[in-house]
């Protein structure tokens, strides 16, 4: 059933909710590791323009990735959450991301009553949506919030990814994320698909997220496009920052939504006084090396890898990328 344009561009739906995923999806860039000034001012410039959700990062397991190699944002202990947001006492809800098959999540996640968490968002493939499931049901009964991402859906038949869904609808999840992990849908490709998954949810009252990334410079265009179909929880991160070629920027997105709740002015702040310094030390957003791999369908570490070794022989990389099958 094709779905109907939802609000205008003079209009602001109410269920819209702003997840800034900064910390998890930008960490990937510099192995997590952010100064507690640079997460405080995020938080605060978060709370001043509005934004719903602030994921701090991974709920990651310490016997699959060595401390010593990751700031502390690759595990989120409760207590390094707190030394920033104390009891949280504000609008804006904490969230963390939980890997499947990276997360010790029964002895790692505490119940909620104990935790200054508010949501655990779980990311998935399509092969592993059973494990899924058992975490998003675990983080349930803890008393949470959850979603769940399912990722490389660009590589999943339709009958494959209708069967994943349903198993996920039928499960107690709060938001079912449509994920372009590697960048390479359209617009139209991104309507079509909304279509499948808000049909999903409508049948098990559910809601839809949108996770974007930048390759083809799409990330924004494809948020709205969700959201303009019906999609409710949008994720973005403040300059687009995220592994590879990033995500949709924070600040664009912001800009677009007519909520009197949310400014843009914090963030710009925050942008002058933080993210100028954080891109002379780390690089990310959009390439020569990310449009080809998005355009052909590929993960981008292939690109990520032609980046740090500063190439720029992209012809050359355009022709291995073709030898390899994309």
């Amino acid at each position: 059933m094709r779905q109907n344009r939802q609000g205008s561009l003079v209009s602001f739906r109410p269920d819209i909710r702003l997840v800034d995923c900064t910390m998890r999806d930008g960490g990937l860039v510099n192995n997590f590791g952010f100064t507690d000034e640079f997460v405080k001012n995020l938080y605060e410039a978060n709370l001043a323009a509005g934004v719903d959700y602030m994921e701090f990062g991974y709920k990651a397991s310490t016997s699959v990735f060595d401390p010593t190699k990751f700031g502390k944002w690759k595990f989120c202990k409760e207590e390094d959450i707190r030394r920033i947001v104390g009891a949280n006492d504000t609008d804006m809800k904490i969230a963390v991301m939980a890997d499947v098959g990276r997360t010790d999540y029964k002895n790692d996640i505490l119940p909620a009553k104990d935790s200054v968490i508010d949501m655990i968002r779980v990311a998935t493939y399509i092969n592993t949506i059973p494990t899924a499931i058992a975490m998003l049901e675990d983080a349930k009964e803890k008393g949470y919030e959850t979603t769940v991402n399912v990722m490389a859906i660009s590589k999943v038949g339709g009958d494959e990814l209708d069967g994943g869904l349903e198993l996920l609808a039928n499960s107690s999840v709060d938001v079912i994320y449509l994920v372009d992990s590697f960048g390479s849908f359209y617009p139209e490709q991104i309507e079509r698909l909304m279509d499948k998954y808000l049909n999903i949810a409508a049948k098990y009252n559910k809601k839809i997220g949108v996770h974007a990334h930048n390759n083809q410079q799409l990330a924004f265009a494809n948020t709205i496009e969700a959201l303009s179909l019906g999609a409710s929880y949008l994720d973005a991160t403040v300059c687009g920052m995220g592994r590879g070629a990033g995500n949709c920027f924070m600040e664009l997105l912001l800009s677009f939504l007519r909520n009197p709740k949310y400014d843009k002015v914090p963030l710009m702040n925050f942008i002058q006084q933080n993210m100028l310094k954080m891109k002379e030390e780390a690089v990310w957003g959009y390439d020569i090396p990310y449009m080809l791999t998005g355009i052909m369908n590929a993960h981008p570490s292939s690109a990520i890898q032609f980046v740090k070794e500063g190439r720029t022989d992209y012809t050359t990389f355009y022709h291995q990328l073709m030898e390899e099958g994309f």
